[in-house]
């Protein structure tokens, strides 16, 4: 299946693509209607407009350093996941895309980096839970939103996963326990982004150690490609590699390019091919 991911609600309705994912919230924080025709798309705990408008809502690390797209590392602002007021207004915006689509996917779940959060209120959860290893009790803390967001979903729930198959790492980075989430959702996304994919030995290394990662967990995994402003006949070569590895391969933010890509593809397979009696 090749899908398309975008902000442009036409463009889920094209007829290269097999399905449409649709930003209802993105970093930003930009919000829009969701579609009945698309998989609707939530970036739960990245929100530059809900950090600057309220910073108490940022994670913080144990020196009070905030997790802000103006800090080293970060792309734009974060959410702490402990947050009640604002895990609510998640599961609210969860309930309006499934009253328009039963399929919807969750994205940017987990916390910034490992050393978040040590807020007030994650201190005193932390010391007021069973667990003695902060580690763990931040993954229980992800596992309980995801379970919660995922038992109002009625069709096909989908995760994004940050592109690290590393053993371990998931875990560390955002408190994400690769093996507790495959029970409550559908299938992962996977975003391997590049400019330009001139090379590819790269996303055949991370698309196989998804694979090998994944195995036994009974969720399969579906790779999101970049495909703004990147050569047809590399995006098609991106995308060959993906689907030997992926459950489906969606095109990122470029449909007009996304679908040059497909159809060419599509045109390929047909060559040579000969119809009529044996």
């Amino acid at each position: 299946m090749y899908g398309v991911v975008t902000r442009n609600a036409e463009e889920v309705e094209w007829s290269e693509f097999d399905a449409g994912f649709y930003e209802v919230k993105d970093v930003t924080g930009r919000a829009a209607e969701p579609l009945s025709n698309a998989v609707n798309m939530i970036s739960c705990f990245g929100d530059n407009a809900a950090a600057e408008d309220d910073p108490e809502l940022v994670p913080v690390n144990d020196e009070g350093d905030p997790a802000t797209r103006d800090q080293t590392y970060f792309d734009w602002s974060y959410i702490c996941p402990t947050n009640e007021r604002y895990r609510e207004g998640l599961l609210e915006i969860i309930d309006d895309c499934v009253a328009e689509n039963e399929a919807v996917r969750l994205d940017d779940v987990g916390f910034p980096r490992p050393e978040f959060c040590h807020c007030e209120r994650c201190d005193r959860l932390f010391a007021e839970s069973d667990h003695d290893d902060r580690m763990a009790w931040r993954a229980d803390v992800i596992e309980s939103f995801v379970a919660d967001a995922t038992d109002r979903i009625p069709g096909r729930a989908y995760l994004t996963l940050y592109p690290d198959p590393y053993p371990g790492h998931l875990y560390e980075r955002s408190g994400l326990d690769v093996d507790a989430l495959a029970t409550h959702v559908d299938e992962f996304v996977v975003p391997l982004y590049d400019t330009a994919y001139g090379t590819t030995y790269w996303l055949e290394t991370i698309a196989s150690g998804f694979e090998t990662r994944l195995e036994g967990t009974g969720t399969p995994f579906s790779i999101e490609l970049y495909a703004v402003d990147v050569d047809v006949d590399d995006l098609i070569h991106a995308a060959e590699v993906a689907e030997a590895y992926a459950n489906d391969v969606l095109f990122g933010y470029d449909a007009s390019n996304a679908a040059a890509a497909i159809r060419r593809k599509r045109a390929e397979a047909r060559d040579g091919v000969t119809h009529g009696n044996e």
